[in-house]
């Protein structure tokens, strides 16, 4: 079986895509278990999974299972803000107080005093959406900041996962504009789209961005139905040794965090990766135009950097980059790798992660994208996500031979 886009051999990549799923699991730090797809612009040339769902457990993984996606989230947020550009009712570099007037409460932290309370201060001007989307608005993550760790610790700043409004009321770490700085800043880009839509992020995505992708399987919501096909999370030790943690996102949020909240399988989420590669195009209609698109992927970064995410928590993140040293921006949904990757992936792909070890490209030079999902904290497993780049090796020698 060959893929009808440029003869790439799909039965010559399953069995190393296959290999690759089946070393995850039987490494000496294994994974529970794990699902990898890719698709090219018609449909998934591939589909596999490996492992059980818990660690120990009976049940065998399968493709069909749902995950928490994390951060995979934050791309469908930007997407759904896209729609409102589109629509004239987003400038997307107008301050975005005037859509969500309680983001101008928010203060500049420059640091705590000798009593250890913060030192803060108006900022020199309100975040964007732009800045919101491209992670320049000023916001952080406490498992990626020492600031934002401190004032969770100290100042009893609830975590993200809580998935509440208080969560969101963190100060800003610079002047919006100055730098890159993964955190909440698509959280903040989805109460946007919620205040011009008038309903909740959930409700958004499901009429104008799940219903024209025929998705079904996606939610801010642990639907009873995904229970009984659910992905179990795992935490990873130092030892290499990995249990089961008993973790759930709060369900029915108290806000629908555009930036991780989401439930879904990977198979739904390949409908996303296609419309991406067919130029906003979905199974069931159109989600963004063409000229959107285009705009949407390039670099919104201008001269800042995407920068590594140091792991300030253990238990949340390890150290964590995509192809270090070399040179990373960011468009509107996702980062870019400037240069070509060590993996085979091209200068101008696309791509991102989330936080339990999922990862995701998108290649619209070549028209295919892949997934790979997997249920371990802390972030940047090297298990997980080295084997993630295996798959992506595995690809791009598949296609180039």
């Amino acid at each position: 079986m060959t893929s009808s886009v440029t003869g790439f051999d799909t039965s010559v990549f399953g069995r190393a895509a296959d290999a690759v799923l089946q070393s995850a699991v039987d490494d000496e730090a294994p994974v529970a278990g794990g699902v990898a797809m890719v698709t090219d612009r018609d449909g998934n040339v591939y589909e596999g999974a490996a492992g059980k769902r818990r660690l120990g457990g009976d049940a065998e993984i399968t493709t069909n299972d749902v995950f928490a996606l994390f951060s995979t989230t934050k791309a469908i947020t930007a997407t759904a803000a896209l729609q409102l550009v589109e629509e004239g009712k987003l400038d997307l570099d107008r301050p975005a107080t005037e859509y969500v007037p309680e983001l101008g409460e928010l203060q500049v932290i420059d640091g705590f005093d000798s009593s250890g309370e913060p030192i803060l201060r108006a900022p020199k001007a309100y975040p964007t959406t732009r800045q919101l989307l491209t992670h320049s608005a000023g916001f952080g993550y406490d498992f990626f900041n020492e600031t934002y760790a401190r004032l969770a610790e100290e100042k009893g700043q609830p975590s993200v996962i809580t998935a509440t409004k208080a969560a969101l009321m963190t100060p800003l770490l610079f002047d919006p504009g100055e730098r890159w700085n993964y955190g909440t800043n698509v959280d903040w880009a989805g109460q946007v789209v919620e205040r011009l839509r008038g309903k909740r992020l959930g409700e958004v995505f499901t009429e104008h961005v799940f219903a024209p992708l025929g998705i079904e399987d996606m939610s801010f919501v642990l639907r009873e139905d995904f229970r009984s096909r659910l992905a179990e999370m795992h935490a990873r030790h130092p030892d290499g040794t990995l249990t089961p943690m008993d973790f759930e996102l709060p369900s029915p949020p108290e806000v629908d965090f555009g930036g991780h909240g989401l439930y879904g399988t990977v198979g739904e989420y390949m409908k996303f990766i296609r419309m991406w590669l067919n130029d906003g195009q979905g199974e069931n209609g159109r989600v963004l135009k063409p000229e959107t698109v285009e705009m949407a992927v390039q670099n919104h970064l201008g001269d800042l950097a995407v920068t590594m995410l140091p792991g300030v928590i253990p238990s949340l993140s390890n150290d964590a980059e995509f192809f270090p040293g070399q040179s990373k921006s960011w468009s509107l949904p996702f980062m870019i790798n400037n240069e070509l990757a060590p993996t085979g992936r091209p200068a101008g792909a696309l791509g991102w992660a989330g936080l339990a070890n999922l990862f995701y490209w998108i290649d619209r030079e070549n028209g295919y994208g892949g997934y790979w999902a997997t249920q371990i904290l802390p972030f940047g497993d090297p298990t997980s996500f080295g084997k993630y780049m295996d798959l992506e090796t595995e690809f791009y020698r598949t296609l180039g031979s």
